[in-house]
C-alpha cells in the first residue's frame, strides 16, 4: 500500500469478518502496522483479520518455504491465502477465512466453482474448495481441512485432557484438550449453555502449560446427537477467543477443534463416534465432518458485504 489507493472488499464468514486485498503480481508490502490500521474498527475498515491474495510464486519469492511445499504437492494451488491477525501477526490457517477468499476469488474470476474446485496454498498448506449446500438450501462452500491431531496423542484422547484452563471469573483452572488443525486450539468442556453465555472473555484465557506460539481456546458445550436420514449427528455450542484478536464470533477452525474434541470425548468413554456435527457460533451455524484419512471438512457460508478504496 503506498500512497496510491488500494481497492479492497469487506466479507466474513458466520460474521467472523476480514478485509480482504486482491494483490494478483505479487508487489503489495503488508506490514504490521498496515494491517492493524486495516483491522481496526474506529480508525480503519474494521475486521478480525486482513487476507492478501497473492501468487503462491511471489510468496516462494519472499523466502517463505511453505509455498515452495505447496507448488510441489499441487502445482494447480497458484493463489495463495496471506492471512494476518488484526494485531498483525502472521497465522497458519483460518477457516472462515478459507471460504471467504474463495468467494472473493470467485468474484475477481480467478475460479469457477461451478466447473472445478479451488486449491490454494495457506501456511498451513494446501487447502481444496468445492461448492455445497447449507441446510435451508443455501450456498455453502466446503473446505478440505487437512490432516488434524492430536498434540498429546493417544494418552490425551484416553484422558481427554493434556492442558489446563483458567478464564475470568473461575476459581481454578479446568481440563482442556489440544487440537492442532495447522493453527492451535485448545478446547474446554462446559456443563451448560447459561454457563457458556456467561463467560467473561474480555481477556485473553489463560493456558497451561503456555503453547509456545499462543493458542485459539473454546468453551463448547455438547448439545446431543440425532439419527438423521445421513446418519448421525451430532450438535455443539461454542464460542471462542482466538490469539491476535480476542473473542470473535465465529472460528472455522476452532469449530473444526472442537467437533473433533467432543468427539474425541465421546470415544474415550466408550461411544461410537459420530462424524458429522453442526458447531453453533454467536455468528452462525457451521458443519464438521471427520473425513477417512484423518481428514477434516469445515462448510459454512461466506459473503461478501462491500468494496471500496483506501489509502495510507
Amino acid at each position: 500500500m503506498t500512497s496510491q489507493p488500494t481497492r479492497f472488499t469487506k466479507g466474513h464468514g458466520t460474521h467472523n469478518d476480514f478485509v480482504l486485498l486482491a494483490d494478483t503480481r505479487g508487489d503489495l508490502e503488508l506490514t504490521p502496522e498496515r494491517v492493524r490500521v486495516l483491522a481496526d474498527r474506529r480508525g480503519g475498515i474494521g475486521g478480525d483479520g486482513v487476507i492478501r491474495l497473492a501468487p503462491t510464486a511471489s510468496i516462494a519469492r519472499a523466502g517463505e518455504t511453505v509455498a515452495d511445499q505447496v507448488l510441489a504437492e499441487e502445482p494447480a494451488a497458484i493463489w495463495f491465502m496471506d492471512y494476518r491477525n488484526a494485531d498483525g501477526s502472521v497465522a497458519e490457517m483460518c477457516g472462515n477465512g478459507v471460504r471467504v477468499f474463495t468467494a472473493f476469488a470467485e468474484s475477481l474470476g480467478l475460479v469457477d466453482l461451478d466447473a472445478t474446485e479451488l486449491a490454494l496454498g495457506t501456511r498451513a498448506g494446501v487447502r481444496r474448495v468445492r461448492k455445497d449446500t447449507g441446510p435451508d438450501g443455501e450456498r455453502w462452500y466446503a473446505v478440505d481441512m487437512g490432516l488434524w491431531r492430536l498434540p498429546g496423542g493417544d494418552d490425551a484422547a484416553a484422558a481427554g485432557a493434556d492442558a489446563a484452563v483458567a478464564v475470568r471469573g473461575w476459581t481454578a483452572p479446568r481440563p482442556a484438550l489440544s487440537v492442532d488443525l495447522g493453527n492451535p486450539h485448545t478446547v474446554v468442556a462446559l456443563g451448560s449453555v447459561d454457563e457458556l453465555a456467561g463467560l467473561d472473555l474480555t481477556q485473553a484465557p489463560q493456558v497451561a502449560p503456555v503453547p509456545p506460539h499462543g493458542t485459539n481456546v473454546e468453551l463448547v458445550v455438547p448439545l446431543g446427537e440425532t439419527p438423521t436420514d445421513d446418519g448421525v449427528v451430532g450438535r455443539v455450542r461454542m464460542r471462542v477467543h482466538e490469539r491476535g484478536v480476542g473473542e470473535t464470533q465465529s472460528c472455522g477452525t476452532g469449530a473444526v477443534a472442537a467437533a473433533l474434541a467432543v468427539r474425541t470425548w465421546a470415544a474415550a468413554g466408550g461411544r461410537t463416534p459420530v462424524d458429522t456435527w453442526f458447531v453453533e457460533v454467536p455468528g452462525g451455524l457451521l458443519r464438521v465432518r471427520a473425513l477417512p484419512g484423518g481428514h477434516a471438512e469445515l462448510a459454512g457460508p461466506a459473503e461478501l458485504v462491500f468494496t471500496g478504496e483506501t489509502t495510507l
